[in-house]
């Protein structure tokens, strides 16, 4: 074979997107902040966009006021090319510039024990080492690494640190373990209780001797209990003692074990159970920091008569419309050449191209909807057991649009409707099949399991093959395996673990 370099001509044909379609699509994947946010921007950026105040006439809008005589003329050339900023008028850009919200630092848990450990009389050294452990005290409160590991990178951080740290030998010796659990026991006494804790098991012992103290200090008038009137009546807690002893079999439910050990019925280990299960698992996200994520419906539903109408919430969503006067200047086409007229032809084909690509979006939005509407109108009226089984492909065919453009037209929506706010992927869920033929939504199925736990006998509660059972009676057909799946996405414990004696 000879080797060598050739050209030759070939034909092919590849389809390439217009930039253009990427942006119709990230609109139509914005949620209403987002998108506001944007069209903000737009405002900005654009000379040839400007808001269109609600209510008033498309012609008196566009009317210019009047000129006085003696205004000097306005050089629109330099307006388009330097700033886009329109004499005599400079306070309604202003009122429309978009700032972007700064986040403030909030105070978080180490904030919080930070502030206790500094009320104490300490030593530097003592101080060093208790801010060591706090700052390995994860934002759920519990202590992120052992305390030996702990002990061993301060130890090295003093070796590093030589004569520059402390100013005598005492104050730069190594730390022993006895100082570390010292100083990790007063942490642990800190507030929230049961902070600084190594495992659950730590923590909810923390807790109730926490609850203890205070339980002291009532009867005591206030005084702080000692040591020996706190382990006298920690002994006599049962709650206590369950959480020390019997934890395996506390987490397991097995109530029985725990009472033939203890030598009480069942029911006094189950109420014991039922107030520790009162206690806070995680107490440190009491402080953490917590966004505030509000929703904005992006679409309405409202029942008006027998009817189910739906409207978009963009009431807040900036109006575009083209700016008369800059149109007036772009017809001008003698007074500008090479890349002026390019510029301005770019910048009034994107702004026609914006004002087009909303409103497609907000057809597009309508349309979907409305489809969601009428074929979920059962479980407007009667709730999620009538939800219907519903698949992007089936609105997609119905209003003649491609799967992936009903995707990214419900991505991150939300509705608000009579059943309370919803996201629009809520409507969308895959069905089993009932012996009448029909089909009835797995969300729906879902909500029957919910239904028919929290109705159930305490005492006796249903198994996975008991709910078969029932469904099987109303005509659905589901495997047992689909209810425990079903079971564990809802978050119910199997029967065993739901058994109240």
């Amino acid at each position: 074979m000879k080797t060598g370099l050739y050209q030759g001509t070939t034909l092919k044909q590849e389809m390439k997107i217009n930039p253009r379609l990427y942006q119709a699509m990230d609109l139509l994947y914005m949620p209403l902040l987002d998108l506001q946010a944007h069209l903000k921007q737009e405002l900005l950026n654009n000379p040839f966009l400007e808001m269109a105040d609600d209510g008033e006439d498309d012609e008196m809008r566009d009317v210019e006021p009047e000129k006085k005589e003696d205004d000097e003329e306005i050089d629109w050339e330099e307006i388009l090319l330097n700033g886009f900023e329109a004499g005599g008028r400079r306070e309604e850009y202003e009122q429309r510039e978009y700032y972007e919200p700064v986040s403030v630092a909030e105070r978080d848990l180490g904030d919080h024990l930070h502030d206790q450990l500094t009320l104490l009389r300490l030593s530097p050294r003592e101080l060093l080492l208790g801010e060591e452990i706090i700052g390995n005290v994860t934002d759920e409160g519990y202590l992120a690494c052992p305390l030996e590991q702990l002990l061993a990178s301060l130890n090295d951080f003093l070796e590093a640190q030589g004569n520059d740290w402390g100013e005598t030998a005492e104050e730069r010796r190594p730390y022993s373990m006895g100082e570390a659990d010292s100083m990790l026991r007063t942490i642990q006494g800190f507030d929230p209780a049961g902070i600084g804790a190594r495992d659950l098991r730590e923590c909810i012992l923390l807790q109730l001797r926490d609850y203890g103290a205070q339980e002291i200090m009532m009867v005591n008038g206030g005084i702080e209990p000692s040591s020996a009137e706190l382990e006298e009546l920690l002994a006599h807690s049962l709650a206590y003692r369950i959480v020390r002893d019997y934890f395996d079999q506390l987490i397991n439910h097995r109530w029985s074990e725990i009472s033939k050990d203890l030598a009480i019925t069942p029911k006094d280990v189950q109420d014991a159970a039922d107030e520790i299960a009162k206690l806070d698992p995680k107490p440190g996200l009491k402080y953490g920091n917590h966004d505030d994520n509000y929703i904005t419906p992006d679409l309405v539903v409202e029942k008006v008569g027998e009817d189910y109408l739906v409207f978009l919430n963009d009431a807040n969503l900036p109006r575009l419309k083209l700016s008369k006067t800059y149109r007036e200047i772009a017809k001008d086409k003698k007074k500008f050449a090479g890349e002026n007229k390019e510029f301005i032809s770019n910048k009034l084909n994107s702004a026609n191209w914006m004002i087009q690509a909303i409103e497609q979006r907000r057809q597009t939005m309508l349309k979907v909807m409305n489809f969601i509407v009428d074929r979920q109108r059962e479980f407007f009226e009667k709730g999620v057991q009538f939800l219907k089984p519903l698949t992007l492909r089936e609105v997609a065919e119905v209003i003649d649009m491609h799967e992936s453009t009903v995707s990214r037209v419900t991505n991150e929506k939300f509705v608000q409707t009579p059943r309370g706010v919803l996201p629009l992927k809520f409507f969308f869920s895959s069905g089993l099949s009932t012996t009448s033929g029909e089909e009835v939504s797995a969300r729906g199925i879902k909500a029957q399991i919910q239904k028919l736990v929290s109705e159930e006998n305490p005492s006796k509660p249903l198994t996975d093959q008991a709910i078969v059972n029932i469904l099987k009676k109303e005509g659905i057909q589901i495997a047992r395996r689909t209810v425990a799946k079903y079971r564990d996405q809802l978050g119910i414990l199997s029967a065993r673990m739901r058994k109240r004696v």
